[in-house]
């Protein structure tokens, strides 16, 4: 597969996006599935086309099937994210869990990752730096998904100060999680996962486009100023100093 349909990808996941905010009720709702369908779909046919079926196989495993099996934990007995249930306007679900929750984690895992390898050098720093960057995208997508009605929990104290509605202690379920899922995909992806290649500039303009958007996205049009406080400030330690990388390469 050559870069340009990367591209495209990219173009119907920001079209999509914007058209969100747009949009209301089961239109918003299906705008949420699309735009995950889209990600999810750019992010594990980038790993095949850029690193090889053992890569892409690796993302699956790890951030689909390990995706799908936290979450059905989490759904049944409250660990480690705390007890939460989803409603019903995300689609079809399996054990409590709808079917396109995992395909989330799967979409940003990616970029995560190849944002960590340009950072680091060290296999346990770019398990650490991806992470935390998967788990501080969740500061924008709870409070967002929360504020829509997608899913709530039963007790969402103690939460980030202005930030109602989602506990402190689902970051801290999102961050083991994710080192757990790093530390997988960096353990079984193979050695070409580990290099950054020339033709990951799609994923990383994802990276940047989805902090960016996210950050004005709830700063102006959603009504969540805090969470875009937080946000910018926690994923932007991740996000900033591979930008400025970036500009200095260039």
């Amino acid at each position: 597969m050559r870069k340009h349909p990367f591209w495209a990808l990219l173009a119907a996941l920001i079209l999509t996006q914007i058209c969100y905010p747009l949009a209301g009720g089961g239109t918003r709702a299906a705008l949420t599935v699309s735009t995950v369908l889209i990600g999810y779909v750019f992010s594990v046919t980038h790993a095949a086309a850029t690193r090889g079926p053992r890569a892409a196989l690796a993302l699956v495993g790890t951030a689909t099937l390990g995706g799908f099996a936290v979450e059905a934990i989490g759904v049944a007995t409250g660990f480690p994210f705390g007890t939460y249930d989803y409603s019903g306007e995300l689609g079809p679900k399996l054990l409590d869990v709808p079917l396109i929750i995992p395909l989330a984690w799967t979409w940003m895992a990616w970029p995560a990752w190849l944002a960590a390898i340009r950072l680091a050098r060290s296999a346990p720093m770019r398990v650490a730096i991806a992470a935390f960057g998967l788990a501080t995208w969740d500061v924008f997508l709870d409070p967002q998904m929360v504020a829509e009605g997608y899913w709530r929990w039963q007790d969402p104290t103690p939460a980030l100060p202005g930030v109602d509605g989602v506990p402190l202690g689902n970051y801290l379920g999102w961050l083991g999680f994710a080192l757990l899922l790093m530390s997988s995909l960096s353990a079984v992806g193979g050695r070409h996962i580990k290099t950054p290649g020339h033709a990951d500039a799609p994923i990383i303009a994802l990276w940047f486009w989805t902090y960016a958007s996210s950050v004005l996205a709830h700063a102006v049009f959603l009504s969540l100023p805090a969470s875009a406080v937080w946000g910018a400030v926690l994923m932007g330690i991740v996000v900033l100093p591979l930008a400025v990388q970036q500009v200095k390469r260039r």
